[in-house]
């Protein structure tokens, strides 16, 4: 998303911003067919609860693995490195 709204900031020429346009209503479309969990009370506690277990990967992967638990779902991810040091957490890599 923060491509096509840069290409669109970046682009002088207004004839030559539609297509930019156009493909980010069609990055919308997509995100629109999913349901998306958010970064609420029990994923922020849960977070919280990992820290102080001392996992240590990154904050963002973090939130998410956090995210997923809390919401009792599997997390599809080719970063096995990282998720797996995240107990409780249910993923696979569709890539392997």
């Amino acid at each position: 998303m923060r491509g096509w709204l840069a290409s669109i900031a970046k682009e002088r020429q207004v004839p030559r911003q539609p297509r930019a346009y156009r493909e980010l209503q069609r990055l919308f479309a997509f995100f629109a067919a999913f349901t998306i969990v958010e970064f609420d009370d029990p994923a922020a506690a849960k977070f919280e609860e990992f820290r102080r277990a001392k996992v240590r990967i990154g904050t963002p992967d973090l939130k998410i693995a956090s995210v997923a638990i809390v919401n009792g779902a599997r997390l599809l991810t080719a970063n096995r490195r990282d998720f797996e040091q995240v107990p409780g957490l249910r993923f696979e890599n569709w890539l392997d």
